[in-house]
């Protein structure tokens, strides 16, 4: 079955960087999109950047433009999101996801998949 686990997360200060990874199994994930989406407190699940594993094309919401970066390791089946440059708005539960195709979907209910997330906090 698919299976998605995250990893990574932690307790940071403002201005710090973290490297989530989302290790991903069950399925050849090449005919996917993986993305990552966050969850903080009373607020909806939002998206964060996506990538396609076929060709690595990559889309990210505007607001961490610059300041976040989406990659793949084809040889350990991996996606990562590096995250610079934190602030406590960013305090959050990150997800990675995955959606069966070629569109870069930003909407949580059209991925299929879903790992258990890992936590990011940053302090001010």
């Amino acid at each position: 079955q698919v299976r998605l686990v995250e990893s990574g997360g932690g307790l940071v200060q403002t201005g710090g960087s973290l490297r989530l990874s989302c290790d991903t199994s069950g399925v050849t994930f090449s005919n996917y999109v993986v993305g990552w989406f966050r969850q903080a407190p009373g607020k909806e699940r939002e998206f964060v950047a996506a990538i396609r594993w076929s060709d690595g094309i990559t889309s990210y919401v505007d607001s961490v433009k610059g300041g976040s970066t989406i990659s793949r390791d084809n040889a350990k089946n991996t996606v990562y999101l590096q995250l610079n440059d934190l602030k406590p708005d960013d305090t959050a539960v990150y997800y990675c996801a995955a959606s069966q195709g070629i569109a870069m979907f930003t909407r949580p209910n059209l991925y299929d998949y879903w790992g258990q997330g890992t936590q990011v906090t940053v302090s001010s």
